[in-house]
């Protein structure tokens, strides 16, 4: 059962007869199939990708999660069907059931007894044993999790209780969730913006969860944390996009306009969320912890908003979206008095650090300094350097390199082709053993920069790859980044 696009084991019978693997080409298009023992399959659902007829448009199943990509598929207790979260019914995400017997054949599943208010969407289905599910949604960037019991006669889940969404464990993001089939309790882990992640108990029976650590931030009292607020905005074609502010706690004493840093997360196909945990909550709080004020916008092509808003960004990059950060920057924040956009950088990883490069570059007037954290500098040279595992994908995607409009298009979208346009002063962060977004990336920018005779600063780590994980070197790259904002926002 071989794939270059993955053949995941997705579903298997309870007495192992059936297997279901899953073909993922892009986010949300999965296809299913049952695999006999001889290794041939039959497809379930969908059309292969080398079946498909050119410029004919197939339906997106969103069989799997948003958020990790891999497929949310259960084989139910009886053996003749699957649960499984799809988007063909609804854009955000529903529970649905394929019968096996009966492939190409998807039904609506009814979720009885949801409570929470907000956009968001279903993020995925976890069993917990015989019929009983874990339904984990993602709303505003937070966690909803319900404990429910699936009919599979009559196609309806049912909410017992509301585990993660409500008092203690609200605003906030759920990392596992482990249920014990022994006792019927549950062991779950939960973060927010301002609290690192603690680990809780529910066991049977009891109505309220109990904390098992008291983790906390040493020196720091939790009231100088900023806890952010909500800062969605209707983008410039009208699209919602939604958006938390963090601003200096007011008992930090701050007055006046709080210059800005703006954040742009990376993926692009990822979202920013109340997580303390990952890497940019700590340095959003440092920076309002210096005095800045931190936007942390989630634009089009983000998960956690329906399959087309992530979709949005797909041979897209640095399109509609950059436009929505500048429209951000040009049209919502100004009107915000307790801001200073005249006083404003930008800072991203990744995919963020692309757009980084591309709004210091196409949009110079509205930065005072930029950070890029390994972002592509030329999206043709990032193509040919990327993994060979990736590149179906990012064909697909992002672009082929084989096609001469997708060429053409690459080199458009590139932050090498408007490199002269730059105007604030860089700082570029980079891994030294990045598999992904390899360090000739970012040292072909630096010498173009330099060349240019623009103010460039060059952070190499010697050992890290596409991320920045060792506490020395995370420390050291805090203080680099929050500097160089001191210096040049002041």
């Amino acid at each position: 059962a071989e794939s270059m696009y993955g053949a995941l084991v997705a579903a298997w019978t309870p007495d192992h007869s059936r297997v279901v693997l899953a073909d993922g080409y892009t986010i949300g298009d999965i296809v299913l199939y049952e695999i006999d023992a001889n290794g041939d399959r039959q497809v379930l659902y969908g059309t292969p990708l080398d079946e498909r007829d050119a410029g004919r448009d197939y339906p997106l199943s969103g069989f799997g999660s948003p958020s990790s990509g891999l497929p949310s598929t259960h084989a139910t207790v009886s053996g003749e069907g699957i649960l499984l979260r799809t988007t063909l019914f609804v854009d955000t995400g529903s529970p649905a059931y394929l019968e096996l017997e009966r492939p190409g054949e998807i039904e609506p599943v009814t979720i009885e007894g949801l409570v929470h208010e907000g956009a968001g969407e279903l993020e995925t289905l976890q069993h917990l044993e015989g019929s009983r599910y874990a339904a984990l949604y993602n709303i505003e960037g937070c966690s909803w999790a319900y404990e429910t019991v699936f009919d599979e006669g009559g196609r309806t889940l049912t909410v017992e209780r509301v585990l993660v969404g409500e008092d203690e464990l609200s605003v906030g993001t759920l990392h596992g969730l482990h249920y014990d089939e022994g006792s019927g309790g549950f062991a779950l882990s939960f973060c927010t913006a301002t609290d690192p992640t603690q680990l809780w108990l529910l066991e049977p029976g009891a109505e309220e969860p109990v904390p098992r650590t008291r983790e906390r931030v040493l020196g720091l009292a939790p009231e100088l944390l900023s806890a952010g607020e909500d800062a969605s905005f209707d983008s410039h074609d009208g699209l919602r996009v939604s958006a938390r502010l963090y601003r200096p706690s007011p008992e930090l004493g701050y007055k006046g306009a709080r210059p800005l840093v703006y954040y742009v997360h990376g993926g692009p196909q990822s979202q920013e969320r109340p997580i303390f945990a990952w890497f940019s909550m700590p340095l959003i709080q440092i920076l309002t912890l210096e005095g800045f004020a931190v936007f942390v916008p989630n634009a089009r092509g983000s998960t956690g908003y329906g399959l087309d808003y992530t979709k949005r960004v797909d041979k897209d990059w640095g399109g509609l979206d950059r436009l929505d950060h500048v429209h951000a920057m040009t049209e919502i924040l100004p009107q915000d008095d307790l801001l200073d956009v005249s006083r404003a950088g930008v800072v991203g990883r990744s995919y963020g650090g692309y757009m980084t490069l591309t709004l210091a570059g196409r949009h110079p007037e509205l930065w005072r300094g930029a950070v890029d954290m390994f972002g592509p500098y030329d999206l043709v040279t990032f193509s040919q350097r990327i993994p060979e595992t990736w590149k179906p994908y990012f064909a697909l995607v992002l672009g082929d390199l084989e096609k001469d409009e997708d060429r053409d298009f690459l080199v458009e979208r590139s932050p090498r082709t408007h490199i002269e346009n730059i105007a604030c002063p860089l700082l570029v962060i980079q891994g030294k053993n990045d598999p992904r977004v390899v360090e000739q990336e970012s040292h072909d920018l630096v010498e173009g920069l330099r060349a240019s005779g623009k103010d460039v600063d060059y952070l190499v780590f010697e050992d890290e790859g596409h991320d920045v994980l060792k506490l020395p070197n995370r420390v050291r790259c805090y203080d680099a980044i929050v500097g160089f904002f001191s210096d040049h926002l002041s």
